[in-house]
């Protein structure tokens, strides 16, 4: 074993004593909590193993890449690779938040370089963009207009939540017409020096506009989901924070340090405050200090409660969507409550989902919630919990991901009885397996 650095060490043995810590699914990293020594919190480890390769250089290599994933899913874990197979162990804890803004800061300044060598900017989301995915693609557009950058975000489906924001930005003098572009639009807007700037979102098939990734050689990701093995690549910029509750959040503290003089109006403050309260649930889950800051912040800029209010409001039919999906829900093992959403006559039932789930850890004895919602030929799958269940642990078992508390899966060629079956059965193993408690 060696010290490389700070907290920070490099060890080499022999796979046989691999073979014990994957049987006992890295105990050591709960062990490590229970360790006291004056410390006044928790003691967290990650560990990032390689192997398989013809050599120790190889291994190390492997090793290395381990780490990053490791820390680039908040820590607190162990990530095994072997080539190109990929093992998770841990990762069962929130990440703690960081106090130091050293980081946000670098950020910022390695942002404003890489902007200072184009003119043409194009910024995207995820599919089905939600209003921290809009937000905070137009709090990068204040940057990109403050530096006088030809910007353009794009975006196909809106959502019922966006809309109402969307609106306050077409037809207005101080914004172009070709402010928001659709995916089939985008590529002609390409050139040789474009930057590609993706929010909330680090999977390439999930972004509004995967073609941009292999056409534009520079691009730049800003996210708070974990990371999994099937990340963006070859990025010039990448600064993916899981403690952050929304990537509204991050963008609002890189706006606040990238320049003194950028003013937001009042529908640019309101479209990242919004991001910020959807993804905290009203300010009740992953909030930290850093996330009251950044609200104080947009307020200070003229973002509006009472207006972001009514804007999120729901028209009567996803209110009653939503209430039927409460209204049938079902108990698993005691502690899961499973449902589906009905997507009849309902304009956006992914976010009457991802409310409904929100809905039912209100319910005593509920752990986690899974509801289920079907559109454009495929199975939605919101997952929530409050604090004792990995929800996205189990949502990475079905293909999808997103945090410890609230994260997502869509499923194929199945149909919705299938597709809850699917849950139940993911479930039992996780439980067999230990994973679930």
């Amino acid at each position: 074993m060696r010290k490389l650095e700070k907290d920070k060490y490099l060890a080499v043995f022999r796979y046989k004593y691999l073979e014990k810590l994957l049987a006992d699914k890295f105990s050591i990293l709960e062990d490590i909590k229970s360790v006291k020594i004056g410390n006044e919190m928790t003691l967290t480890l990650s560990i990032g193993i390689g192997t398989g390769a013809d050599n120790y250089a190889g291994n190390y290599d492997l090793a290395k890449a381990a780490m990053d994933l490791a820390l680039g899913r908040g820590g607190d874990q162990a990530v095994v690779k072997k080539g190109d197979k990929i093992l998770y162990y841990g990762g069962k804890s929130q990440q703690m938040e960081k106090n130091t803004r050293v980081k946000v800061r670098v950020k910022a300044h390695a942002l404003r370089q890489i902007l200072d060598t184009t003119d043409n900017v194009l910024v995207m989301g995820h599919k089905l963009a939600d209003i921290d995915s809009f937000g905070s693609a137009i709090g990068i557009y204040t940057i990109c207009r403050k530096l006088g950058k030809n910007v353009h975000i794009v975006i196909n489906d809106v959502t019922s939540s966006v809309k109402p924001f969307m609106k306050r930005f077409i037809g207005k003098d101080e914004y172009p017409e070709d402010l928001f572009l659709l995916k089939e639009e985008a590529p002609e807007y390409v050139d040789a020096a474009t930057v590609v700037i993706v929010v909330d979102v680090n999977k390439p098939q999930l972004t509004e506009c995967p073609e941009l990734l292999d056409k534009c050689k520079t691009i730049v990701v800003f996210d708070h989901h974990r990371q999994c093995e099937d990340v963006i690549k070859n990025t010039v910029l990448s600064y993916t924070e899981p403690y952050a509750s929304s990537t509204c959040e991050m963008i609002a503290e890189v706006l606040q340090y990238f320049d003194e003089d950028i003013k937001l109006s009042a529908q640019e403050a309101d479209a990242i405050y919004a991001g910020i309260l959807i993804d905290t649930n009203n300010f009740v889950s992953k909030t930290g200090v850093r996330t009251f800051e950044a609200a104080a912040y947009l307020r200070r800029c003229g973002a509006e409660v009472t207006r972001v209010r009514k804007m999120l409001r729901n028209d009567m039919s996803a209110y009653k969507a939503r209430a039927e999906a409460v209204r049938h829900a079902e108990v698993y093992r005691n502690m899961f409550a499973i449902s589906v959403c009905p997507a009849d006559n309902i304009e956006s039932p992914t976010v009457a989902c991802a409310q409904a789930a929100n809905e039912l850890l209100n319910i005593i004895g509920i752990k986690a919630s899974f509801v289920l919602t079907e559109y454009h030929e495929q199975i939605y799958v919101s997952a929530r919990s409050i604090d004792e269940i990995n929800v996205q642990l189990i949502m990475e078992r079905l293909g999808g991901g997103g945090h410890m508390n609230s994260a997502g899966a869509q499923l194929t060629d199945c149909t919705l009885d299938e597709a809850k079956r699917t849950i139940e059965n993911t479930l039992d193993e996780m439980i067999k397996e230990g994973d679930i408690k």
